[in-house]
């Protein structure tokens, strides 16, 4: 879409259209072959995606979620153990830990980065702290430096919930080889999205990956398939799924650097009460969404709709004030309680233009307390 009209939040049609010629090649690919489950392409991306987040292993799974909730029991965590989880995170990041039996530990985030606080992650490690998983939200990885130190200090996995973060670093290092594991999900809203669900586990550690892969498909036997070795589930990335992502990822560096563009625009002409999210001087954000604080979101969002801007809101309830994580809620996490109130998430993708930049920051700008 061009000129004056509407501006998504979200281009996907801007995004896979480009790509056509390319997927229609796959399609007829899978379809001869007939291995729609466990067929070459998703070995061929397993491969090509552990390399590109410079980590031995890759292990292809149905979703996000799952990708969490595999690393988790691959590491033996479940009842009577505690996993710290940062309260600005999408629900999944929760969900995952009370799935296994754990207990989620919610603690506060950083004001500047809305990213776990390794302060707050050091004060709530008790005895039975199992794991903290580091949500790399909003495209940036956390201070993975700072709270590596916390997690090594007293012996606890660092898991990251890289769903956020497909190419982002920190400090050189890129998402998924700073940890025990991380976990990505392929929605087909993310910074490599598929066309459906999908996910992957990515881990420098073979013996974990593959006890990952043995619960991902039903906790078969490698060398016998009629035997189980343990319960596992049914958790595949699917060959066309897989296809769809290795067509994608040699893109995907080229389409960040064009979000960080928009992003830098966006901090160039946003009017001074809009303030997006800071961003550490030794990360490299990948700017999964263009996240700003306003003081009158509902004056913005107006502003925003008069002018058929798109806009989301992540997150408007922190997940330690969700009525599912009541049971766990024990303290408060004031700054993700007042961010949840201000922030709001500007269209971001790949195929943004600047001019459409320059009229959502005009939008902002031009109407009277749209920000105030």
């Amino acid at each position: 879409m061009t000129g004056r009209g509407p501006i998504p939040f979200l281009d996907l049609d801007g995004v896979n259209t480009p790509l056509r010629g390319d997927l229609d090649v796959a399609w007829k690919s899978v379809l001869g072959h007939g291995h729609f489950v466990g067929g070459p392409e998703v070995a061929a991306f397993e491969a090509d995606f552990a390399r590109y987040c410079g980590s031995g292993h890759c292990v292809g799974v149905a979703n996000g979620t799952d990708a969490l909730e595999l690393i988790l029991t691959a590491l033996g965590i479940g009842a009577g153990d505690e996993v710290i989880v940062p309260a600005n995170t999408f629900v999944a990041t929760a969900e995952a830990v009370c799935t296994v039996g754990a207990r989620p530990r919610f603690v506060d985030v950083r004001p500047d980065t809305l990213l776990v606080d390794a302060d707050a992650v050091a004060d709530a490690i008790g005895p039975r702290t199992a794991a903290v998983v580091a949500v790399h939200l909003y495209g940036q990885m956390v201070d993975i430096d700072r709270l590596a130190e916390v997690t090594g200090r007293h012996g606890v996995a660092l898991i990251e919930d890289a769903a956020q973060a497909h190419g982002a670093r920190f400090a050189g290092r890129r998402a998924g080889s700073v940890g025990v594991a991380a976990a990505f999900s392929f929605y087909p809203g993310k910074n490599l999205g598929a066309f459906g669900d999908g996910g992957a586990v990515v881990s420098d550690d073979a013996a974990l990956a593959a006890r990952v892969r043995l619960l991902a498909n039903h906790g078969r036997s490698v060398t016998d398939r009629h035997v189980h070795e343990a319960s596992g589930r049914n958790s595949r990335l699917d060959s066309l799924q897989a296809a769809v992502l290795g067509i994608k990822l040699p893109g995907l560096d080229d389409d960040n650097v064009r979000r960080r563009r928009a992003m830098e625009r966006y901090r160039e002409h946003l009017p001074a009460d809009c303030v997006p999210v800071a961003q550490h001087p030794l990360a490299e954000s990948v700017h999964h969404l263009g996240v700003v604080r306003v003081p009158d979101r509902a004056a913005a969002t107006t502003a925003l709709d008069a002018h058929g801007v798109g806009w989301g809101i992540h997150y408007p309830v922190p997940c330690h004030l969700q009525p599912a994580f009541a049971d766990f809620a024990t303290s408060a996490c004031p700054v993700a309680e007042d961010a949840a109130g201000t922030i709001l998430s500007l269209p971001m993708y790949p195929t943004l233009e600047i001019d459409r930049v320059d009229r959502v920051c005009a939008v902002l700008g031009e109407r009277e307390h749209a920000c105030r």
